[in-house]
């Protein structure tokens, strides 16, 4: 019966769950841990703290089904097209979203639309009467874990994200609480490690996803 976003609300709950299997799982542990439950960013920093896992074992599912919903919108609307060919998303799965149209022409106006339809995509299918889970659970869920495992880039968050991430809001975080957090970005995972696409950003961009990088240190 919860109304509006219902992502935040989940922290306490969900929260409560990894930090619980966090402590069960131990420093020990040799497998990856992938966490899709809401909030995803915020959980992904529990179980770093509860498990004390290397932070590249630990892996937010939650930027795959944004990603979906942009591409959705962009097949239906001419203004958006430019998605198709290089936009991207960037940041938490909820408030604080970042969704560029293109990476090579930038528009600021056009992507802060995309982003209010991406975010409030869910809050659509709840007014139709359903649980917007199946979505999620394909993209960001079963398609990503395939693409991951191929060696594919796929979006995910991932612990003080590289190059790309650190030129747009690295130093311009450093008054924040806390020295780093998971965030949304384009990554693949090379074996050892999370490789994180590193292109250069336009300014604009860079600004929107330093403000959203700033305010999940806060939210931490």
């Amino acid at each position: 019966g919860a109304e509006g976003d219902v992502r935040m609300a989940q922290l306490e709950a969900n929260g409560e769950l990894v930090r619980a299997l966090g402590q069960r799982i131990g420093k020990g542990f040799s497998g990856l841990v992938l966490i899709m439950s809401d909030p995803v960013d915020q959980l992904c920093n529990i179980m770093l703290e509860a498990s004390g896992l290397p932070s590249e074992r630990i892996r937010g599912l939650g930027l795959g089904v944004m990603n979906a919903r942009a591409i959705y919108y962009a097949q239906r609307d001419e203004r958006f097209a430019s998605y198709l060919k290089d936009g991207r998303v960037f940041g938490p799965h909820g408030r604080g979203l970042v969704v560029a149209n293109s990476i090579s022409d930038y528009d600021d106006e056009l992507s802060r639309e995309m982003t209010e339809l991406v975010v409030n995509a869910n809050r659509e299918v709840r007014d139709l009467g359903y649980k917007p889970y199946i979505a999620p659970a394909i993209s960001s869920g079963a398609l990503s874990i395939i693409g991951m495992l191929k060696g594919e880039w796929t979006y995910g968050s991932v612990y003080k994200a590289g190059g790309m991430l650190r030129s747009a809001a690295g130093e311009q975080s450093a008054g924040a609480q806390g020295d780093g957090t998971y965030f949304g970005i384009l990554s693949r995972w090379n074996g050892s490690q999370w490789e994180t696409e590193d292109v250069e950003l336009p300014e604009e961009l860079k600004k929107r996803i330093a403000e959203s990088y700033r305010s999940l240190i806060e939210s931490v």
